[in-house]
């Protein structure tokens, strides 16, 4: 597939979302349909202790655990209006203040700026903001600016002329994001609008509540792609469920340019889209410890609770005159590879790449100077330092949730944890996804019946969290379903089988 493509697929458990750039896949997320804390949501929260050695305060949002949020997250703090005024008059609020304003029991709206993470609570902050197209809306803050990633001084003259004649309500700022660049004052206007009744909505509800409760719910997954990566460059959209079709049209039409609606299209074959293009492959490949690079060296990434471990090998060397040229070309493709992975599998915290020695300051510089510009443009914020004379580069990448492969995958119960498989939720994916190819490939045969044989923890899943998906496939295609638990199957392993004439129906998906 050439140009620059996204690939949706909407399924009921599971929405995933591909960015390919002729035909290489630079970006893949997964959205689970579950009630789990999603960075950027808004929550009516109570404090529920301080804890003064940690400068922090802990809040219920009425989740299981209690979020975390440290005194610095809440300045400027968002307390009554009165009092902002009263106390901006008087002094400038510290972290010593914060107690005294915010004591146990007080409630206040809090966003959730990083996800529960193994053991730990979400982490929130009191400076909420909305994220819309072209604006970001700070409900507390008359701050008003442009993204830093808009260079040109005539643009950023023009956006700020504009900026300035927006109807922001008193107190309240907004930033102008990236794609805001060349846009017409309407396309503002509107974002605004739609931020500000957001946000009025927001407030309603906080009057009404009297306990923990969420305000506001980040974009599902569609949304946010449509709203953060839909831009003029982009060649093609390809969906596969038709409720999205019909909301990313509508969603172009009035946010962003009606023209570009033709390049929206609605995939409608047997097999499965993601099989269709090829990216289920590439996505296998995301998981692989050792990543090949073009040159024949290869990277190895070991992603740990403390950090991420990469380590750089090079290939055969042509001669020891070429040593030097060889090192720095594999460092250099090393740091494409890494950039890119760093994305896909969405890991981050601290990262440590012990790239190949090079006695050159100068191909050091090259290769820092490289790494800092791939990075420059990832939507996690990201700090390089220098490389090390031990031939380390440490950086950091924001850390929002857990990476891709803790989304995916859960311990495996064979070997106490010291392995990973597929979690039943995945596996029931998978069942379906192959359930709704093969129904489809076999509609002419009135008389099909499908018996799924699998493990028991997939089997309970099945029977009960997915038991109306299932209803609703069988009623799509008038088919009779059957299930059965077989306690000898692997977990991610199953079944589909004719009951009549034990046939393997799976052997339809591989045509």
């Amino acid at each position: 597939m050439s140009g620059r493509t996204i690939v949706i697929n909407c399924e009921k458990l599971e929405t995933r979302v591909a960015f390919l750039n002729n035909d290489q896949l630079e970006e893949y997320q997964v959205e689970r349909k579950t009630r789990d804390i999603v960075t950027g949501s808004i929550y009516w929260g109570r404090i529920e202790g301080i804890q003064h050695s940690l400068n922090a305060v802990f809040v219920d949002i009425g989740t299981d655990k209690n979020a975390f949020m440290h005194f610095y997250d809440m300045l400027p703090a968002t307390y009554e209006e009165s009092n902002i005024r009263k106390t901006s008059k008087e002094k400038k609020i510290t972290v010593e203040d914060i107690p005294e304003l915010f004591p146990v029991g007080s409630y206040l709206p809090v966003q959730v700026t990083k996800g529960p993470i193994g053991t730990k609570g979400a982490r929130v902050t009191s400076n909420v903001s909305l994220p819309g197209r072209y604006l970001v809306l700070m409900p507390y803050s008359d701050h008003v600016g442009i993204s830093k990633r808009i260079k040109d001084k005539k643009e950023r003259d023009r956006i700020k002329k504009i900026l300035m004649k927006l109807k922001i309500p008193q107190g309240m700022g907004c930033i102008c994001r990236t794609v805001g660049e060349g846009r017409k004052a309407l396309f503002f206007q509107r974002d605004l609008k739609m931020l500000l009744k957001f946000w009025n909505d927001i407030e309603e509800k906080t009057k009404k509540n009297k306990r923990p409760v969420c305000l506001y719910r980040e974009m599902s997954l569609v949304e946010k792609s449509m709203r953060d990566f839909l831009t003029e460059d982009i060649d093609c959209v390809m969906v596969d469920d038709k409720k999205s079709y019909e909301f990313i049209r509508e969603f172009i039409g009035n946010a962003v340019n009606k023209n570009l609606t033709k390049n929206i299209k609605l995939y409608q074959k047997a097999a499965p889209i993601f099989e269709y293009y090829g990216i289920n492959r590439k996505i296998n490949k995301i998981f692989d410890r050792k990543v090949y690079l073009p040159s024949g060296g290869h990277i190895c990434i070991d992603e740990t609770e403390a950090m991420i471990a990469i380590d750089i090998n090079t290939g055969s060397t042509k001669s020891k005159t070429e040593m030097e040229e060889t090192i720095l070309n594999t460092n250099i493709e090393a740091a494409d590879e890494i950039a890119r992975q760093l994305r896909l599998r969405d890991i981050g915290g601290l990262v440590v790449i012990d790239f190949i020695d090079m006695r050159s300051l100068q191909s050091r510089e090259t290769v820092v100077k490289r790494m800092r510009r791939l990075m420059r443009n990832d939507r996690a914020k990201t700090r390089i330092l220098p490389i090390s004379q031990l031939g380390l580069m440490e950086m950091t990448r924001q850390r929002d949730q857990e990476s891709l492969f803790d989304r995916i995958y859960s311990s495996c119960p064979y070997c106490n944890g010291s392995g990973k498989v597929k979690s039943p939720l995945s596996v029931s994916v998978d069942i379906q996804r192959v359930l709704k190819e093969i129904l489809k490939r076999k509609t002419w045969d009135k008389s099909l019946e499908v018996r799924v044989i699998m493990h028991p923890a997939v089997f309970a899943r099945m029977k009960n969290e997915d038991d109306l998906f299932l209803k609703e496939l069988e009623d799509q295609y008038g088919r009779d379903l059957t299930f059965r638990s077989e306690p000898s199957i692997h977990i991610e392993k199953f079944k589909v089988v004719d009951p009549n004439t034990g046939e393997d129906l799976l052997e339809y998906t591989k045509s």
